[in-house]
């Protein structure tokens, strides 16, 4: 699948370009999810229950964050590939955090959870053929390409695990 340069919302731009061009992107999905675990794993309850600074997110409200945003990109996706030309509703992130209960959590579900929707997500795409792929849909009022999908997810995984190492982990 090749990085698209058109006919996906402005604001994806930042996290397509975060991507690296000479990786496949599912070989930089696979290797991104390992990442991720290996640091969310690394911290402590208190760390991944801590926010950098009076209301923002906490570190496991980030990663419920980062799997609520792939189920819906896949969604869009899936809508979009099969033809459907509903426009497609956007949503709010932080009424999906607030409800979200991350704080309740245990890491280790997390972590089983976030695997099982990357593994979804890349066996997603990996069965879309090229027409699928260059499908274009509407989504929350703008032109959304599926092959731009897969690159948003990756680059706003990268997006928020560094926010993580820079605000929460780099104040520790």
């Amino acid at each position: 699948m090749i990085k698209p340069t058109a006919n996906y919302p402005v604001y994806f731009q930042k996290y397509i370009d975060m991507v690296p061009n000479e990786q496949s992107i599912f070989t930089a999905l696979h290797e991104q999810l390992m990442d991720t675990i290996d640091l969310i794993t690394s911290l402590d309850d208190a760390t991944l229950q801590s926010a950098y600074a009076p209301g923002k997110w906490t570190i496991m409200e980030v990663i419920g964050h980062l799997m609520d945003t792939e189920r819906i990109m896949c969604h869009r996706a899936l809508t979009i590939a099969r033809g459907d030309k509903s426009s497609i509703p956007g949503f709010s992130q932080e009424s999906y955090v607030s409800n979200s209960r991350m704080g309740n959590r245990k890491i280790l579900g997390v972590v089983k959870e976030f695997s099982l929707i990357r593994a979804n997500t890349i066996e997603l795409f990996s069965q879309f053929d090229e027409q699928m792929c260059n499908e274009i849909g509407n989504s929350n009022g703008h032109d959304l390409i599926v092959s731009a999908i897969p690159f948003m997810i990756c680059g706003h995984e990268i997006h928020h695990r560094s926010v993580i190492e820079k605000l929460y982990i780099g104040a520790l």
